[in-house]
């Protein structure tokens, strides 16, 4: 009997830990807490990158191409060298001009002192002339010499001043024999090659300032007011990456075919990639912004006739339908079924049962990935929006 009452408590034993084994543990999930935020109705407009700054660099004198560093493609710095034009010729011309003041100089020293001898003769004359000691016609001769010599001196002076210019107009000319990139920028043409004879004015390179880059689009004039209220404007490349705007200006002028006005966008992030004439979709507004319930879109799962999320209540996974609006970056508008505050999985809730228990942790928005069957934020944007082409 004692035998029995052994192997009666071993098989107790073993039972009641199977049971403890089968019961289950609480899964681990991620939570985050529904928002509000502010979004407005947006319509699609097309438009396209555009140069902020783009410069056909001419010479400003002429010349032989003398060397020609660039290359299409080439990124230049201001400053940089573009085109230097053979320069042997201007630097005679400016030694030439640097003599013509030497010897105008030289010549402003002869004429003041044949100034002086003549100021000096004509008052001697003077005084003689009040003593009656000579002639009327001698003082009038001795006042014919001094204003000879007065205007002399004059000339001498005004050469030295068209010496002078001529030496700045030399230098000018020498300087400028080196063609430099006037802002930073990429070089999209080199026109000028070496050996080639540049006129004054003539094209040597095309530059276009990549740092000033903006989106221009054809908006709708009955949206121009509700866009000139609003701040930032949202768009994305046909490459399909994602550019921040700010509008700048609205043109003032309006296409009647269209009914369409030019607006320029500074971007501001996320441009590093854009180029002239790319195309792009902005959202523009066309009402005033509105306080809305946003759901982490990692919080979606898909269920039988729309989108579900699971709640977290009470250590447990609540299952709740949920109507979605438009997406909001890394969240999803929800017009019915949340309410701010909720907390809601966005990490293991794709294999949740209803009630499950959860042990949750709360997770940072910025940590979350695209969850399992969300929907694409282009597909929630295309029903929130029409599209407007330019």
């Amino acid at each position: 009997m004692l035998w029995l009452a052994r192997a009666f408590s071993i098989v107790l034993l073993i039972a009641l830990g199977g049971a403890a084994l089968a019961q289950p543990r609480a899964a681990g999930v991620g939570t985050q807490l529904v928002t509000t935020r502010q979004t407005a109705d947006t319509v699609s407009v097309f438009g396209q990158v555009v140069a902020g700054r783009e410069s056909a660099v001419a010479a400003r004198v002429s010349g032989v191409a003398d060397d020609v560093p660039l290359r299409v493609g080439d990124r230049v710095q201001e400053g940089d060298l573009l085109v230097r034009l053979d320069s042997e010729l201007l630097q005679i011309e400016m030694a030439a001009a640097e003599a013509e003041i030497g010897i105008a100089e030289a010549g402003v020293e002869v004429t003041r002192a044949r100034l002086e001898r003549a100021e000096k003769a004509l008052r001697r004359a003077e005084s003689l002339r009040a003593n009656s000691t000579i002639a009327e016609a001698q003082l009038e001769d001795r006042v014919s010499e001094y204003a000879e010599a007065v205007a002399t001196r004059q000339q001498a002076q005004a050469r030295i001043t068209a010496a002078r210019s001529a030496l700045e107009r030399a230098r000018y000319n020498l300087d400028n024999a080196t063609v430099r990139a006037p802002f930073d920028g990429v070089v999209l043409a080199v026109p000028a090659e070496i050996g080639q004879f540049i006129n004054a004015g003539s094209e040597v390179a095309r530059l276009v300032d990549v740092g000033s880059m903006e989106i221009e689009a054809n908006v709708p004039a009955r949206y121009i007011s509700a866009l000139t209220s609003m701040g930032g404007v949202e768009a994305v490349t046909d490459a399909g990456g994602g550019l921040a705007l700010s509008m700048r200006a609205i043109l003032p002028t309006e296409y009647s075919a269209t009914r369409t006005r030019p607006v320029r966008f500074d971007i501001l992030g996320g441009g590093e990639l854009a180029a002239v004439g790319q195309s792009v979709t902005l959202q523009v507004p066309v009402s005033a912004p509105r306080e809305v319930v946003a759901v982490p879109k990692d919080a979606l799962v898909q269920a039988r006739g729309g989108w579900s999320v699971f709640v977290h209540m009470e250590g447990k996974a609540v299952p709740r339908p949920v109507e979605i609006g438009v997406p909001l970056g890394d969240t999803f508008e929800v017009v019915r079924g949340l309410a701010p505050g909720d907390e809601v999985i966005v990490r293991g809730n794709e294999r949740l049962r209803p009630g499950q228990d959860i042990a949750p942790q709360r997770v940072d928005a910025q940590a979350t990935g695209q969850g399992q069957g969300a929907p694409a934020a282009s597909g929630g944007a295309q029903a929130g929006a029409r599209q407007v082409a330019n």
